[in-house]
């Protein structure tokens, strides 16, 4: 039991420094290409790195699931779902939505958080200590970057659908040997509808597991 414990440690721990670093340069090639070239150019530079930590991302849904860490499913579906969908549902099929100026707000909140995040956990799992400014980063800082993160997944959301429709990339029509009908219209659509109630559960959630993580550091100090 000892050995698994230290073996899952050890892969945690490359798991999020591995993934620390491609969020690394999805910010350091953001904050360069808007000094150099403007907003329209952001996502062609943070492309790759920003589709390998995106989808990295979604091994930590299994990692809830097998009991690796503790933080349920029911919180981690939904958030890496829904920047999944954005990475590829939206920006990687919709190349009209790249040059938009809601690129660089989505990229910025969203390596500003994860540097944070896997860096906490990068700590914690290498080396058994998470410093208590990174603690408060790691809970402070969604006050601000989860909704400017969140307005900016709707937002190219929105610059998407007229796209979406004109396209009917993805679309299933009828007749067809399958026998089902898929409008990705409509689906994105409904994906829409989902930020409502999602997006104040989610922040909701977060603010509950600040409170309890800085009680619990406080009484530990």
């Amino acid at each position: 039991m000892a050995g698994l414990a230290i073996l899952k440690r050890i892969y945690l721990a490359v798991y999020n420094w591995v993934v620390f670093a491609g969020w690394l340069q999805v910010l350091y090639w953001a904050v360069q290409t808007l000094r150099t070239s403007g907003y329209e150019a952001v996502y062609a530079a943070v492309e790759r790195p920003l589709q390998f930590a995106q989808t990295a991302a979604i091994l930590e849904i299994f990692h809830g699931m097998f009991g690796l860490v503790r933080s349920p499913v029911s919180a981690t579906l939904p958030q890496i779902g829904s920047r999944i969908y954005v990475t590829w549902a939206i920006l990687w099929s919709f190349p009209e939505t790249r040059t938009s100026p809601i690129v660089s707000s989505l990229v910025l909140s969203w390596s500003i958080t994860e540097l944070i995040r896997y860096s906490f956990f990068g700590m914690r799992e290498a080396f058994g200590i998470t410093p208590s400014f990174l603690q408060w980063l790691r809970y402070s800082t969604f006050y601000i970057l989860y909704p400017t993160g969140i307005s900016s997944e709707v937002g190219l959301i929105l610059t998407a659908l007229p796209y979406v429709k004109v396209s009917e990339k993805y679309c299933l029509r009828m007749p067809n040997r399958l026998n089902i009908a898929f409008d990705n219209y409509f689906a994105t659509l409904f994906t829409l509808a989902s930020y409502i109630p999602g997006s104040p559960y989610m922040y909701t959630y977060m603010i509950g597991q600040r409170a309890k993580a800085l009680a619990k550091a406080k009484k530990s100090a």
